[in-house]
């Protein structure tokens, strides 16, 4: 072979090489954004879970206006069936009378040992989506 081919071949090979390794690191980084969206999206439904506990009567077996138990109600948990879900783990930060901070820990790990995590904090009305990792 001449010099030419085995010019052609070797760049062939690295240009194959260069695309193997961005396809990878490109399809990484779309799994960990579908992850942290999956988890996005558990953490609202848990919102709304707690705004609906918030507003229910103590007579239904809500918190009577209030996350914790400090107006008479119940104080909020997390179901138990959406503890650890596929997509991770979710716990209660902090619970007061008006608001609760739910923190939710993937299962997708983005770098060595640090999984995506996602906080979300709930009042009454609303809720913030902090994105931690």
């Amino acid at each position: 072979m001449g010099q030419q081919q085995l010019l052609l071949i070797v760049v062939g090979i690295l240009i194959v090489g260069i695309s193997i390794i961005i396809g990878i690191s490109m399809f990484t980084a779309s799994a960990v954004e579908a992850k942290r969206d999956n988890i996005t999206n558990e953490l609202i439904n848990l919102a709304s879970l707690a705004q609906q506990h918030y507003r229910k009567p103590q007579t239904m077996g809500g918190g009577n206006r209030a996350f914790d138990n400090s107006h008479g109600g119940l104080t909020w948990t997390i179901p138990p069936s959406l503890v650890t879900t596929g997509n991770g783990w979710f716990s209660i930060e902090n619970i007061s009378t008006d608001q609760v901070v739910i923190l939710a820990t993937g299962n997708e790990v983005v770098t060595g040992n640090d999984s995506v995590k996602v906080q979300i904090t709930v009042s009454p009305n609303d809720f913030q989506v902090t994105i931690i990792k």
